[in-house]
C-alpha cells in the first residue's frame, strides 16, 4: 500500500488490515516518520522524534501479530503523546528550557498502558510552556495550524492537534486543565476527549493544577477516540484520585443511533461571545442530531458566568505551588507569560482559593441538576482559529482581555469534573477556511454517551473526513 493512502486512515481502518496481515506495523511506522520529515520543519508539532525505536517495535510488532498473538485495535498503530507525559529514557521536555534536558527514569500510566495495547510511540509533541505559556515562545517555537500555517492550533496541545491535521500520526494524546485538548480539536478540525476527572490516570504527567489537571486521547475520528481511551483508563495504585471504577466497552456504543438522547442547549450565556457563522454551524449539527431522533431540550445553567474567575484562581494558585522550585530558581528561562503568571498568583490569599473551591462544589450541584433533564449538554467549542501572532494565551488559562468566545465553555467540564467531546461541525467562509467544532458534555463516568453522539454525527456528516490543504 502506498505510503498516501496510510496516512489518513482511521485506525478503525488500518487494524483489520494489521490483524490480517495485509499491512504491515513497519510500512505504516515508516509511512508516519516520512511524512513527519516532509512537513514538521514547518508545521513544528514534534519536538522529538523516535524514529529508531519506533522502527523497531514496528517489527516487533509484525513479529507478534504474524504468530498469532494480536493484542487489539492499537496493536502496530503509531501514537504520539504531548511532550509532559514522562517517558522512560526519552528525553520530556514540557517545552520548556527548564527542563529541556529532562530523561525520566519511569513511564507515564497512559503511555505504558497504550505500549501494553501495541501502540508505537513516534515521538513526543510540541506544546505551550508547562501548559500555560503564551504560544509564542518556548522551547522550539509555536506550532503552525496546517490548515493555514500562519494560524495557531490553539493550546496548550498544539502539536497533539496539529500533528493529526498534517497526517504526521494517527492517535496523540493531550493534557486538559482548561481546554488544551478541545481548543486544539475544534482548532484543527479532530476529534478530542477530556475524560472524566478520575477516569484516566495522570501519574507521570507534570502537573499544572492538581485538582483541574486531565489528561484524554485525540484523533481523527470519535471511534478511535474511544479505542484510546479503552486502553488508557482504569485504576491505577499509582495515582490516589484515579477513579476505582470498571471500564465499560466503549466499542458498544458505536452504534449510530441516538434515538429519544436528550440533548441540553444552553439558552444563556455561553453564546454571547460566539461569531454568527461559528452559530450557524452549531445550530445546524443540533439540527442534524434531531433529525436522527435526538431530542432537545434548553437548559440554564446558574453561576456559570463565576465560572472563568474561579477557575483562574484555582489553576494559578495550585500552579504557583507546583512551580514554586523552578520560579525561585530558573525565572529568567521561563516564558515571560509563564513567569507573570507564577509570580501574580503568589499573591492569590487562602480565602479566594476557598471561595473558589466553594463555587466548584456549587457548579457541581448545578449541573447535576442539569443532567436530571438531559443526557449530554451541548456548549460552543469557540470560534475558528486566532492568528499566531494575535493569540495572547492558550485556551488553559482565561485572559485579560477575553478570548474570542468564552472560556467558561470549557472550564465548566474541568471545575466538575464531567467529560466533554469536541468532534468537526463545519468550516469557516474564508479564506482560509477553517475548522469549526462542537462539544458536549456529560454526566461524570457517562463517556459512553459522549461516544454515542459523536459517532451518530460522523457518520452522517463528512466534516472528519476533509483534509488540511498542507502537503509540505
Amino acid at each position: 500500500m502506498a505510503a498516501s493512502e496510510i496516512l489518513f486512515k482511521s485506525v478503525g481502518e488500518l487494524a483489520p488490515l494489521l490483524k490480517a496481515r495485509k499491512l504491515s506495523p513497519v510500512e505504516v511506522v515508516r509511512a508516519y516518520l516520512e511524512r513527519i520529515e516532509a512537513v514538521n520543519p514547518k508545521v513544528n508539532a514534534f519536538i522529538t522524534v523516535t524514529g529508531e525505536q519506533a522502527l523497531d517495535q514496528a517489527r516487533k510488532a509484525e513479529r507478534e501479530i504474524s504468530a498469532g498473538r494480536y493484542r487489539g485495535p492499537l496493536h502496530g498503530v503509531p501514537y504520539a503523546p504531548k511532550d509532559l507525559l514522562a517517558t522512560k529514557g526519552i528525553r520530556t521536555t514540557n517545552g520548556s528550557k527548564v527542563t529541556s534536558d529532562w530523561i525520566p527514569d519511569y513511564e507515564s500510566t497512559v503511555t505504558t498502558r497504550l505500549n501494553q495495547a501495541g501502540a508505537i510511540l513516534s515521538g513526543k509533541l510540541n506544546l505551550i510552556e508547562f501548559a500555560m505559556g503564551s504560544g509564542q515562545t518556548g522551547l522550539v517555537g509555536p506550532a503552525r495550524n496546517p490548515w493555514d500555517l500562519t494560524y495557531s492550533p490553539s493550546g496548550s496541545s498544539s502539536g497533539s492537534g496539529a500533528a493529526l491535521a498534517a497526517g504526521m500520526v494517527p492517535l496523540t494524546i493531550g493534557s486538559d486543565t482548561g481546554g488544551s485538548i478541545r481548543g486544539p480539536a475544534k482548532s484543527c478540525g479532530i476529534v478530542g476527549l477530556k475524560p472524566t476527572y478520575g477516569r484516566v490516570s495522570r501519574f507521570g504527567v507534570t502537573t499544572l493544577s492538581w485538582t483541574l489537571d486531565h489528561v484524554g486521547p485525540m484523533a481523527r475520528t470519535v471511534a478511535d477516540v474511544a479505542y484510546m481511551l479503552q486502553a488508557m483508563a482504569g485504576p491505577d495504585p499509582q495515582d490516589h484520585t484515579a477513579a476505582a471504577r470498571p471500564v465499560p466497552d466503549y466499542t458498544k456504543t458505536l452504534t449510530g443511533n441516538v434515538k429519544g438522547l436528550r440533548i441540553g442547549v444552553p439558552t444563556e450565556h455561553f453564546f454571547e461571545h460566539v461569531h454568527a457563522e461559528t452559530e450557524v454551524a452549531l445550530r445546524s449539527a443540533l439540527s442534524l442530531l434531531k433529525s436522527l431522533g435526538a431530542v432537545l431540550v434548553d437548559v440554564k445553567v446558574r453561576n456559570a458566568s463565576l465560572c472563568g474567575a474561579a477557575s483562574s484562581i484555582i489553576l494559578n494558585s495550585e500552579a504557583a505551588v507546583f512551580h514554586e522550585k523552578r520560579l525561585k530558581e530558573n525565572a529568567d528561562l521561563l516564558d515571560p507569560l509563564v513567569r507573570e503568571r507564577l509570580e501574580v498568583a503568589t499573591f492569590n490569599s487562602a480565602v479566594d482559593y476557598i471561595k473558589a473551591l466553594r463555587l466548584r462544589t456549587v457548579l457541581m450541584e448545578e449541573m447535576r441538576r442539569v443532567f436530571q433533564t438531559c443526557d449530554v449538554f451541548m456548549l460552543p467549542a469557540g470560534n475558528a482559529a486566532p492568528k499566531l501572532d494575535a493569540e495572547i494565551v492558550g485556551t488553559d488559562a482565561p485572559s485579560d482581555p477575553p478570548l474570542p468566545a468564552r472560556p467558561d465553555s470549557f472550564n465548566i467540564a474541568n471545575m466538575t469534573g464531567i467529560p466533554a467531546i469536541v468532534l468537526p461541525c463545519g468550516f469557516t467562509v474564508g479564506p482560509p477556511s477553517l475548522p469549526l467544532g462542537i462539544q458536549f458534555c456529560a454526566k461524570p463516568f457517562d463517556e459512553a454517551n459522549l461516544f454515542r453522539i459523536g459517532q451518530a454525527y460522523q457518520l452522517a456528516t463528512d466534516w472528519h473526513k476533509r483534509r488540511a490543504p498542507f502537503n509540505g
